[in-house]
């Protein structure tokens, strides 16, 4: 059984960025925080997870960043959000 959770404003989650081109920073998993959420398809939203795409606050160890419109992955992939794992 798929145990799926639709994203909703305030949850924390994971973003992995996207590094740099030249590979000297590799794309590496971020906290953040969703601050927003729209369903893919406003007049039929979905029960999972990919049918929406979220607005994220994303801390780094430096700082903090803004990202709208950020896509769903089940494993972490660069440009997209996840889950925390399950410990």
């Amino acid at each position: 059984m798929r145990f799926v959770l639709i994203p909703t404003i305030g949850r924390i989650v994971h973003y992995t960025n996207l590094g740099d081109k030249d590979g000297k920073y590799p794309p590496e998993t971020q906290a953040a925080i969703i601050t927003g959420c729209l369903p893919r398809n406003p007049s039929n939203p979905g029960p999972h997870e990919e049918d929406y795409i979220v607005d994220l606050h994303i801390f780094y160890r430096t700082g903090d960043f803004f990202m709208l419109d950020v896509p769903y992955s089940s494993v972490p992939e660069r440009g997209f959000w996840n889950w925390p794992p399950r410990v």
